[in-house]
């Protein structure tokens, strides 16, 4: 597996990628690798202050995640705006994601689960299949493919092979990555998005709690923390 330079991270939502992985992305931006986010979403429909005039959550929600994305390294945010809660696998939708891909040219995607999950509601947001869906239509053929979507608008951008993606969210994981060291750069993240938080809700203690039992089931020491993912190689056919 050739060194890993650039990582591209497309979730459906702001704060989807705090949730799911920043511990993980601290760690690689403090191993010198170049990570960019991709958001499909502004979140419009999220936020749990009734006062706050909807017309306003957009531009909330993009300031929180850009927030958020520095407090473990990333600089680069790419905002698609697609409306929340309606995300569906067009092919305008994996086009936008193909196009970001062959921009950034990253040798690994960190994408969502695109499958429901039976056992958990709130790991199976239609949003979340919807741009795990897209993101690996764009990651195979789309975005290595040079004649893909000939007659859509964009920026035509050269063919891109992504060597691997890894899925956060599955229920089957194999790869798990300890984040006990990132830990408090996660909650910090996460801290970022005001609009979302329950300042009730113990953020801190739950995320250790969640993280320990992945990081039992992944077979780390007592009192390490960990973030699991299915990893997938996608680059040249075996």
């Amino acid at each position: 597996m050739p060194e890993v330079e650039r990582v591209l991270v497309v979730t459906a939502h702001p704060d989807d990628v705090d949730f799911g992985a920043a511990g993980t992305i601290a760690t690689w931006t403090d191993q010198g690798i170049e990570v960019t986010y991709c958001v499909v979403t502004d979140g419009d429909a999220g936020g749990h202050d009734p006062a706050v005039d909807r017309a306003d959550i957009p531009g909330i929600r993009r300031a929180e995640q850009t927030a958020a994305a520095k407090e473990v390294g990333v600089t680069d945010v790419v905002f698609l705006g697609y409306p929340d809660g309606s995300l569906t696998v067009t092919v305008e939708l994996r086009w936008d994601i193909a196009r970001v891909i062959r921009s950034v040219r990253p040798d690994r995607v960190l994408a969502q689960w695109p499958e429901r999950n039976w056992k958990s509601m709130f790991a199976s947001h239609p949003d979340h299949m919807a741009a795990g869906e897209a993101t690996m239509c764009a990651v195979y053929p789309d975005a290595r493919n040079p004649f893909a979507f000939p007659n859509l608008p964009g920026e035509r951008l050269p063919a891109h092979v992504v060597d691997e993606v890894w899925m956060m969210g599955s229920p089957t994981p194999d790869t798990w990555v300890d984040v006990t060291d990132t830990f408090d750069r996660k909650v910090a993240a996460l801290r970022r998005h005001v609009s979302q938080m329950d300042p009730s809700r113990d953020v801190s203690g739950f995320l250790r709690t969640f993280l320990g039992a992945s990081a039992a089931a992944g077979g780390l020491p007592d009192g390490r923390l960990a973030e699991a993912f299915l990893r997938l190689r996608t680059g040249e056919r075996p």
